[in-house]
C-alpha cells in the first residue's frame, strides 16, 4: 500500500517534503506500544477470515461487527453514462484490493462516547494536562496513576452536545457524528490499544469497494432510486435527523447504512482528479491527507439527496463544517457544522509495520488551520 501511494500522488499538489516526514514522531513511543500488544495478541480470526464480534473495554463491553471482506478487483468510480455522475468520479479504474474487515455498522455513541468524554484533563492537542497549561504539548510516557491509553491524544471536552439535539440524546445505537478525520483517527488508535487488533478508517477504494460489494450499479441494490428507502435514510425519508444503525436492508455483503444516515469519513486527501494518479491494475490505491483539508466523505447521509447516495459519489471535507466552533485556534477534534458526518473503522488482514501504523493515525491535523 505504501508504493501505491507515494505513485499515486507524483505531480499532485501536496509538497513531497510532508509526505516524507513520520507526523507527530513525538507520539511514536505509544505507537510502538501498542504495535507491541498488537503482536502479542492471539489472532485466530486471521487464519480463518471471517466475520467477528470485538468486545470494546473501555465502552463497557460493547459489541463491534466486524463483516469479514475478501479480497479482489473492482473498477473504482462511476461510469461515464451514470446518471448523476460528476468529474471527479473518473477516469474509472481496475484496482486490486487486500482482505480486510469492515464495521458492520457506523461507529455508534454507546462506542464514541467514551473516547470522546475520556474524563482526563486534555492539552488543545489532546495529550495529558498535567502541567494545567492547556496550550503545551506533553510526553506521551506513562506515569503513576495513569494507562498507555490515557497517553493516546484525544478529545477535549465539546462546547455544545454534539448529537446536536438529533435522536435521543447519546442513545446508544445512533451514530457518532460530527467528529474531524483526526477525531476519527484517534478513536481508531484508542480502539487498538485495547483490542489487540489494528483499526483504522477505510481508503476511499477500501470503502467503494465494500460499498458495492460485487456490483457495478449506482447504487449496490440496482439502479432503480425507487429501491433507495428500503436501503437508506437519506432526505426524502429521514425526518431531517439522523437514524438508528442496522435498521435499512444491507448490501450483499452484509453492511448496513452504507448508502446514507451519515456520510462517513476515509483516509484520502480530496483531489478532484485522484483516480487519474491511479494506474489499471494498482493495488490498494490511497492519497495520504497530511493537509487538514479537503478529506474525502463518502456515503452520503440523511440530508442529501439520492444521487448523493450513489456508491461512486464523492464529498470534499471543508473549515466551513466547523464555523460555529467559538474558539481560537478552532477545535481539531469536532466539525459542529457537519451534523452528517460519522465513520465505520476497518481493519486490514496484515497488520502494517509500526511507523506505517503511526502514520495511519496521525494524519492531519496538519501544518493548515
Amino acid at each position: 500500500m505504501k508504493s501505491a501511494a507515494i505513485v499515486s500522488l507524483a505531480g499532485c499538489l501536496i509538497a513531497p517534503h510532508l509526505l516524507a516526514e513520520l507526523p507527530n514522531p513525538q507520539l511514536l513511543p505509544t505507537t510502538r506500544a501498542i504495535s507491541e500488544i498488537i503482536a502479542k495478541t492471539p489472532d485466530p480470526e486471521a487464519s480463518a477470515m471471517k466475520s467477528y464480534v470485538e468486545k470494546v473495554k473501555l465502552a463497557g463491553d460493547a459489541n463491534l461487527d466486524l463483516i469479514a471482506i475478501q479480497g479482489g478487483e473492482f473498477s473504482l468510480g462511476s461510469p461515464e453514462t451514470e446518471a448523476g455522475r460528476k468529474p471527479d468520479e473518473g477516469p474509472q479504474r481496475k484496482v486490486r484490493i487486500d482482505p480486510f474487515w469492515m464495521g458492520k455498522l457506523e461507529i455508534t455513541w454507546e462506542l464514541y462516547r467514551p473516547f470522546m468524554e475520556n474524563g482526563k484533563a486534555r492539552n488543545k492537542d489532546g495529550t495529558l494536562n498535567r502541567d494545567s497549561n492547556l496550550t503545551t504539548s506533553e510526553a506521551p510516557a506513562v506515569q503513576a496513576g495513569e494507562t498507555l491509553n490515557d497517553t493516546i491524544t484525544q478529545p477535549t471536552p465539546p462546547f455544545m452536545p454534539m448529537n446536536l439535539g438529533m435522536g435521543d440524546g447519546y442513545a446508544k445505537d445512533f451514530p457518532a457524528i460530527s467528529m474531524t478525520q483526526h477525531a476519527a483517527g484517534k478513536f481508531c488508535e484508542w480502539l487498538s490499544e485495547q483490542t489487540g487488533h489494528f483499526y483504522r478508517l477505510p481508503t476511499e477504494a477500501e470503502w467503494e469497494y465494500a460499498c458495492r460489494a460485487g456490483t457495478t450499479t449506482a447504487w449496490s441494490f440496482g439502479d432503480d432510486a425507487a429501491q433507495l428507502p428500503d436501503y437508506a435514510w437519506f432526505a426524502d425519508n429521514s425526518e431531517f435527523q439522523y437514524q438508528k444503525v442496522g435498521k435499512k436492508k444491507p448490501n450483499p455483503w452484509g453492511l448496513h447504512d452504507m448508502h446514507g444516515n451519515v456520510a462517513e469519513l476515509v483516509l484520502d486527501q480530496y483531489l478532484p482528479d485522484s483516480y487519474a494518479k491511479f494506474k489499471d491494475g494498482e493495488s490498494n490505491p490511497w492519497v495520504p491527507a497530511p493537509l487538514r483539508y479537503p478529506t474525502v466523505v463518502r456515503g452520503g447521509h440523511w440530508d442529501a439527496d439520492a444521487v448523493m447516495l450513489r456508491s461512486a459519489a464523492r464529498l470534499a471535507s471543508s473549515k466551513d463544517w466547523k464555523v460555529i466552533d467559538p474558539q481560537i485556534p478552532k477545535s481539531i477534534w469536532f466539525f459542529t457544522s457537519a451534523p452528517w458526518l460519522g465513520f465505520r473503522v476497518v481493519r486490514p488482514l496484515k497488520t502494517p509495520p509500526v511507523e506505517e501504523m503511526h502514520r495511519y493515525w496521525n494524519m492531519g491535523p496538519g501544518p493548515t488551520e
